[in-house]
């Protein structure tokens, strides 16, 4: 059967009314001479395009791009429209080219501000683009032709991009109905004639351009199915170089193309003959030349790199010193692929450089920027008849070699897998023929059904390489694994699991270690509690997959969660503490052993006293209803007071200890000073004798004062 993707036939609609002739608002310097100009010159004020410039600029860069990469099968079909269409060139493929474009363009010339707004429209153009995706290409006759009587299969796929400046949301879809009803209208029409083919598919692209510095009135929309014909995207975009990077980014979107920066290009200054300076060259082909980055796994270490807000990605290759003569020069080299390449900027001064450099027979090599290692050349840049291609070097085992074995992995990078673990699933998933039977009929799952649902369960999570798990290394977690991938659980299973998870608590507790792997760690890999923490995290994991088969699945993995709500490092850390202050009181009772006694007899004399200054502070209290009461004297101090003021601050030393005890000693050694017996804490007052009945303060001269 001959398919015709949607890229094989491309209508352009570009808007030729008058609104399209207002200022992008972008300017464009044109006075250049700004160190040779004399004296008295008038600089020359800088100008803007208008939005039909940077429409057809733009558009030109689409086609210039697609052509240079793909110079047969994908056909543009351009279409201007104002009062009426105009189309510009047809589907044959002389008339694809770029000349022949501008040359049309040239001669429609650009929009009249002067003419009426209400005879233009770009429905006409809308409406010419679906007439003409109804039209048979050469390569469509030809399918028919050589399949004849199955001409009816050969597919007819189109896509439309629209460039205008639309003036709503209701205008966009108002533009969308009128192709989706000129789309059934022509297919009708193309039911009943040989010369014309029914669309099955086509993709309509509404590029809205307004003017720098204006707000959209149009919303960006993703691609939307209108119907089972259509289907639909909106860009709201402002004109200039922003217009230049989304029809850019839309090419590559379109045509499956990637792209290339080659980096460090040398190249002499014109200024300085002498002296060379690097550049890159940004380069657009197929997406399969990155396909070895792909299979290989290097494509972040070829410098993958994000531009324009992540829309846009490129590959950076750095120009290899060593060229070699176009003469044998692809010879040399195995090469897996050669593809055709598009500048970005074609204009630029290192891309015309490198092209020419190219054309003249030169072949440049290109490598891999890597931080360490050997470097790697991938690819190469050399030209076939006047045209430069990309070619791809086998850089990966040659695929005329022997197959690598298992344990070499791919490209003899990954050598750990689980061979063994592999051999053992295999056996355990092994089929076998089964008969019909009725007992089969009436379970409701056949058996090749059954042995899909099983292999689907041992597969949810299983990790190929031994350095990226760490329970399926732990003969420990055996049990658990081997049963938590059933579809349903007993009783007994249910004790076996829970009884796996206490060994790992167990473990935990006593710190036995864990096979970790330290392949690519630097030092001896994590320590010992994030070794743990990595294990239960892949363990919860493991039973997440399963948990929805059964109740018990789900009680497994409450286990796993009570477990690990306390963490055995605080219960660990816990112990550590009640173990230091077991020692310190063995300290103290080493130290203090011949005054146990005393000191036993001292605590209960001050918890007498404390008892007593309860009882007195009751009675304080109903005199300390009276603001002008003062503090009562007799107040005994409290036994918190006495006690060290250390013990709330945490562990106290054994010198603290050792200093407070003697301290304690040699105070009851001479009379307590009674000032400091009746103190308030600790706080003796001075002088109460001058302090009368009523608490009046006694002055030398004979005054009172409260």
């Amino acid at each position: 059967m001959k398919m015709f993707s949607v890229s094989h036939k491309t209508a352009f609609v570009v808007d030729h009314c008058p609104y399209m002739a207002e200022s992008s608002r972008q300017q464009v310097e044109c006075d250049v001479l700004t160190k040779s100009r004399g004296q008295g010159m008038i600089p020359l004020a800088p100008v803007s395009k208008s939005l039909w410039t940077c429409a057809v600029e733009c558009s030109m860069e689409y086609c210039r791009i697609l052509y240079d990469v793909y110079p047969l099968k994908k056909l543009i079909n351009y279409i201007v429209s104002d009062s009426e269409f105009h189309i510009l060139n047809s589907w044959r493929q002389e008339d694809q080219s770029t000349h022949e474009l501008m040359s049309a363009l040239a001669a429609v010339g650009p929009p009249n501000p002067q003419e009426d707004p209400e005879c233009c429209s770009v429905l006409h153009g809308l409406v010419a683009a679906v007439e003409s995706l109804c039209k048979i290409t050469e390569y469509q006759h030809e399918a028919r032709t050589t399949l004849m009587d199955t001409a009816d299969r050969v597919a007819n796929r189109g896509r439309i991009i629209c460039l205008t400046n639309a003036k709503s949301d209701t205008h966009v879809r108002m533009l969308e109905d009128c192709v989706q009803e000129t789309i059934l209208e022509q297919n009708k029409m193309a039911a009943g004639s040989d010369r014309l083919m029914s669309i099955q598919q086509c993709e309509l692209v509404l590029v809205h351009i307004f003017p720098q510095g204006e707000d959209t009135l149009v919303s960006d929309r993703p691609k939307k199915e209108v119907s089972s014909l259509l289907t639909s995207e909106v860009h709201s975009v402002r004109a200039g170089r922003h217009l230049a990077t989304k029809l850019n980014i839309l090419v590559q979107q379109h045509f499956d193309l990637a792209s290339t920066t080659i980096t460090n290009i040398p190249m002499k200054e014109e200024q300085h003959a002498n002296t060379s300076a690097n550049y890159d060259v940004e380069l657009l082909h197929h997406r399969d030349a990155h396909l070895e980055f792909f299979k290989s796994g290097d494509l972040h270490m070829a410098g993958s790199t994000s531009r324009d807000s992540g829309l846009k990605e490129t590959v950076t290759l750095k120009w290899c010193t060593p060229r070699t003569n176009s003469v044998g020069g692809s010879e040399l080299h195995y090469c897996t692929g050669a593809y055709r390449i598009s500048p970005t900027d074609v204009n630029s001064r290192p891309s015309s450089c490198l092209t020419n450099f190219l054309l003249n027979g030169r072949s440049v090599l290109l490598e891999q920027p890597r931080k360490s290692g050997s470097k790697v050349i991938s690819h190469m840049l050399s030209s076939h008849g006047g045209e430069i291609f990309l070619h791809v070097l086998n850089s990966t085992r040659s695929t005329l070699e022997d197959p690598p074995s298992i344990s070499e992995g791919c490209g003899g990078r990954v050598t750990d897998y689980r061979i063994t673990d592999f051999g053992e699933f295999m056996r355990e998933n092994r089929l076998t023929p089964v008969p019909e039977s009725p007992d089969t009929e009436a379970s409701g799952k056949s058996p090749a059904e059954r042995a899909k649902a099983q292999l689907e369960r041992y597969t949810r999570y299983w990790p190929m390489i031994i350095s990226q798990t760490t329970i399926f290394n732990m003969q420990a977690v055996v049990p658990l694994a081997n049963l938590i991938v059933k579809e349903s659980l007993s009783e007994e299973d249910l004790l076996t699991c829970q009884k796996t998870v206490y060994n790992l608590v167990d473990m935990e507790r006593k710190n036995d270690p864990l096979p970790i792997s330290t392949v690519g760690s630097r030092g001896k890999g994590p320590k010992r509690d994030e070794q743990y923490r990595i294990m239960w995290n892949e363990l919860e994991t493991l039973v997440k997959t399963h948990v929805a088969g059964s109740e018990r699945h789900q009680r497994v993995l409450d286990c796993i969660i009570a477990c690990r709500s306390k963490p055995p490092e605080e219960e660990e850390r816990k112990k550590r503490g009640r173990k230091r202050e077991d020692k310190e009181d063995k300290a103290e009772k080493s130290i203090n052993k011949d005054s146990e006694d005393k000191s036993w007899q001292e605590s209960e004399r001050l918890k007498g006293a404390l008892e007593r200054g309860k009882e007195e502070q009751g009675e304080s209290e109903v005199i300390k209803d009276s603001p002008d009461s003062p503090e009562p004297l007799n107040k005994k101090p409290r036994l918190e007071e006495i006690q060290l003021p250390e013990k709330a601050k945490g562990p106290v030393s054994l010198l603290t200890m050792w200093t407070n005890r003697i301290t304690v000693a040699n105070s009851r050694k001479h009379q307590e000073f009674a000032g400091r017996i009746s103190s308030v804490n600790n706080k003796a007052e001075l002088y109460q004798h001058l302090k009368d009945e009523n608490g009046m303060d006694l002055h030398e001269n004979g005054k009172a004062t409260r």
